[in-house]
């Protein structure tokens, strides 16, 4: 018997939909992630992307824990001395809802090429619209 590997004439994506209101947002972006890869798959293949787009509504009611709307820091530098700037939670969820959800299914995929291909298949939506009818999404339950 020979050991299965996926490439791109054999997988079979999907299109899910995710509603985030009331989601706390480190479990949220587990399951996520998760689809993303492929891994919910039994033809799960770590070298290639053989994972599912995700559709995700509602980034701007995410839940999260304790005090962490004010005690979560976002850092990012400038690359100059000095210039590192740390951003809370709240603000960045101010300034730009679908970030903090975006970060966070970032950091749970590989950090190389492959991990720049699985993003690509996520969408997040700040309010209840988005622009993927067409495609017939399915409702993932997290």
């Amino acid at each position: 018997m020979k050991t299965f590997m996926a490439n791109e004439a054999t997988i079979e994506r999907k299109w899910y939909i995710v509603d985030a209101e009331g989601k706390t947002l480190g479990r949220l972006a587990t399951v996520v992630a998760s689809v993303l890869r492929g891994k919910h798959k039994p033809t799960y293949t770590p070298h290639v992307d053989a994972g599912d787009y995700v559709i995700i509504i509602n980034a701007d009611k995410i839940k999260l824990t304790g005090n962490k709307w004010n005690d979560k820091m976002y850092y990012s530098h400038s690359g100059y001395n000095g210039g590192l700037s740390e951003t809370a939670a709240k603000d960045l969820m101010a300034k730009k809802p679908t970030a903090i959800v975006e970060k966070a299914i970032k950091g749970m995929v590989p950090h190389n090429r492959l991990g720049a291909e699985v993003l690509r298949k996520l969408f997040v939506y700040a309010g209840s619209e988005h622009k993927h009818q067409a495609q017939k999404p399915e409702s993932l339950e997290v």
